[in-house]
């Protein structure tokens, strides 16, 4: 069986037809790259054959490369790996250029092909990098599909060509969203930006009528034409210049020097507008092997790509359960959390109740969903159709009668147990003997939660991030008697919503929140110290964290960290760390102030009446003045990375967490933990075991026991060992 097949119709059109057996997308392997070589060159040397049209046996195009292509280029050329993905690289790009010139010759620009892309549905990556190479796109009239090259999200960029290619076809300005940011529209959008030529109702029968009348000048690509000069100016033309310094610029600003792909594609971009076009392919392969030798690339394929689609894909459910999907699902809260959870469920078709004390708040909770929908109406993602829709699954109401048939239970209501507890019990006496009971707390262990409960084993944590709707991780808590249904019932509905799982064991704090207070009381305790707020806050955005621990506690609130640390405190009594009273002084005192966040406009920052940061409150350097000698960037930023990847070293050594591949994905999903690093562990493991128990070891005589190495890091880092080694799963990369 073979990914590509080529048929000749009556008029001399070859087909080549994309079509990779017993998957639902196609994506691109090296056996396969050598069977459509093989093709092209087949029709090429047919003198019945008029031309070629590419497309796809199935309902989308093509969804990418196997990205073990580029491992095997790598294990294949032993000792100099780089010599080995370099080399199968420009194989890809004599490939891709030979479809480009086919068969014309190069000085004429005459006798060549013509060879067209007729595109079904969805094309990215690979697959669109491939139709870029033909002389004429065609797409179906498809607003589902998606088109673009996303490469850059998962730590890569378009090494296929399709970086060269596009920049050349649409200038470095018009480009730079695709490339940059990894945009995807759909074909009209795809059109209207110059990717792709046509949008057709037929795109096969348009691009075999098209290739039928092509001529030799339509066969020349704009940049291997005389005179070609690039839109919008090359790097030594005056707008070029411009162009080039504000893109370096961007670049820097948006990822503060962490993300290497961009930096690298930036580079083959420059590099290549001044050079011709083979060259500039050249110059794209290296820059290319060159990410892909950085262990921050191969990190973020692993857990950015790999792993999340394994865990997407039910890599942790228990297996031998039957399907667990909701059908209807009762929501306990029409606050924030519980709307934002009524507006996902209800967007994946799931019928919702959502119960409040009072049906004025109910109806509060289902407004949320509306104006969500108003807005997505406004910028066009919406229908007013499709609204009401939404909101005709959506019950509002204050009756417990109404979750007689519900099959699962989500409860979003105050973080007391006391009330969580009535709660519990007043819906347990209404549901079904089966439903599945789940609390949204993000902090309460559940099996204290669950002692309420007649049915324990049916008892779940299903922990959300707010926003909710825009939040992409869900954290699946297990108490000591949840039962592997409750298990594969969370799962299977963060599944239908469309969002990541993890699945954790019962503990305090679980395992994102775990993680995340020591950062954000590791900055908090730096002010104390005397640490210039402005060093904290920059020493972690350039470590790649979306937000520095003094902004991420204006967000979250300070008396919520007030209250979380008494409640802490509570539970822990002597045990409670010594060395966490500067930072309770210092949060406890902005909390009497009324300095509660950006909710109150007031936090470690000054905001404006739209909530607009306004730099630093100037009362902060009176409360924690400023050290005339101040620590070297490096030693801020171990202490604030160190601080969480610890966390998640105990959570693993504890049994909190099972799988390392979910305190990876978690720990990027959930509080966006230097995604470049790939997470928690890949970050142990580019830094090395060894070094890492050291590191520790010094940090703890400097700043304390909360930096003291722990076993099973010791352990590792004594006989060389990595956490992918020793602890992962190995999975094949696949679309």
């Amino acid at each position: 069986m073979t990914d590509f097949t080529m048929e000749k119709d009556a008029d001399g059109v070859a087909v080549v037809t994309w079509d990779c057996p017993g998957k639902s997308m196609n994506v691109m392997s090296g056996e396969a790259l050598i069977e459509l070589s093989d093709l092209i060159d087949a029709a090429l040397a047919d003198e019945t054959v008029k031309g070629i049209v590419i497309t796809s046996g199935k309902k989308d195009f093509a969804g990418g490369m196997d990205l073990n292509v580029l491992a095997d280029m790598k294990s294949a050329a032993g000792d100099n790996p780089a010599q080995g993905l370099f080399d199968g690289i420009m194989q890809m790009h004599a490939l891709l250029r030979k479809i480009e010139l086919a068969g014309m010759d190069f000085k004429t620009k005459k006798g060549g092909k013509p060879i067209a892309a007729a595109l079904p549905g969805t094309a990215v990556g690979i697959g669109l990098e491939l139709p870029l190479s033909t002389h004429r796109i065609f797409a179906a009239d498809n607003p589902k599909a998606k088109i673009g090259l996303p490469e850059i999200m998962v730590g890569i960029f378009p090494g296929a060509g399709g970086t060269t290619r596009l920049v050349r076809k649409l200038g470095a300005m018009a480009a730079s969203p695709f490339l940059l940011q990894g945009k995807l529209v759909d074909p009209k959008k795809a059109k209207g930006a110059g990717i792709i030529d046509e949008v057709a109702d037929d795109p096969v029968a348009a691009a075999k009528e098209w290739v039928l009348n092509a001529k030799d000048a339509d066969l020349v690509k704009p940049w291997d034409a005389k005179g070609y000069k690039m839109p919008g100016g090359a790097p030594y033309h005056p707008a070029g210049f411009q162009t080039f310094v504000g893109a370096s610029a961007m670049v820097n600003a948006n990822t503060n020097g962490a993300f290497p792909a961009a930096k690298a594609l930036l580079s083959a971009v420059y590099e290549g507008a001044m050079v011709p076009f083979d060259t500039a392919l050249k110059v794209e392969a290296r820059w290319f092997t060159h990410i892909l030798m950085n262990p921050s690339s191969s990190a973020m394929i692993r857990s950015l790509f790999l792993n999340k689609e394994a865990l997407e894909k039910g890599a942790v459910r228990p297996q031998g359960i039957a399907d667990q999907s909701v059908k209807k699902v009762g929501v306990l809260g029409a606050g924030m959390m519980g709307a934002g959870i009524a507006l996902v469920s209800a967007m994946a078709g799931i019928e919702v109740v959502l119960i409040d004390q009072k049906q004025e708040a109910a109806d509060k909770g289902k407004a949320y969903t509306e104006t969500y929908m108003d807005k997505g109406i406004k910028r066009g993602k919406a229908t007013a159709e499709k609204k009401e829709q939404i909101l005709s699954l959506i019950t509002a109401t204050t009756d417990y009668d109404a979750l007689k048939d519900a099959d699962l239970i989500i409860e979003a209501v105050f973080e007391d147990p006391g009330i969580k507890a009535e709660v519990t019990k007043n819906v347990e006496a209404v549901i079904p003997e089966d439903c599945i009971f789940a609390s949204n707390t993000s902090t309460l262990p559940i099996t204290g939660l669950a002692k309420a409960s007649s049915r324990p084993e049916q008892f779940i944590g299903i922990h959300f991030f707010s926003p909710v709707e825009k939040m992409l991780l869900v954290e699946i808590i297990k108490g000591k008697e949840t039962g592997d249904r409750a298990v594969a019932k969370a799962l299977d509905y963060v599944r239908q919503i469309r969002k990541t799982p993890i699945v954790v064991n019962d503990a305090r704090f679980f395992y994102a929140n775990r993680c995340i207070i020591p950062y954000l009381n590791e900055g908090a305790r730096m002010v104390a110290e005397g640490v210039a707020p402005a060093l904290i806050e920059n020493a972690a955005k350039q470590l790649g964290m979306p937000l520095g621990p003094l902004q991420l506690v204006d967000e979250t609130s300070l008396d919520l960290g007030v209250k979380i640390a008494k409640a802490t405190k509570a539970a822990m009594g002597d045990a409670y760390p010594a060395d966490m009273k500067p930072v309770d002084d210092l949060m406890f005192s902005m909390v009497d102030e009324g300095r509660l966040g950006r909710k109150s406009q007031a936090g470690f920052y000054n905001y404006d009446e739209k909530g607009k940061r306004q730099g630093f409150w100037e009362g902060l350097a009176e409360k924690c003045p400023v050290a005339e000698e101040q620590p070297d960037l490096i030693e801020v930023q171990h202490r604030l990375m160190f601080s969480q990847v610890l966390e998640a070293v105990r959570a693993l050594e504890e049994g909190v967490l099972e799988d390392i591949r979910e305190g990876d994905v978690g720990a990027i999903l959930g509080w966006g933990f230097a995604p470049w690093s790939g997470g928690p562990f890949s970050w142990l493991d580019i830094l090395g075991t060894p070094y890492a128990a050291e590191r520790c070891d010094q940090l703890t005589e400097a700043y304390g026991e909360r930096f003291a190495c722990p076993a099973l890091l010791r352990e590792m880092g004594e006989k060389g060992q990595t956490f992918y080694g020793r602890f992962g799963k190995q999975e094949k990369a696949a679309a």
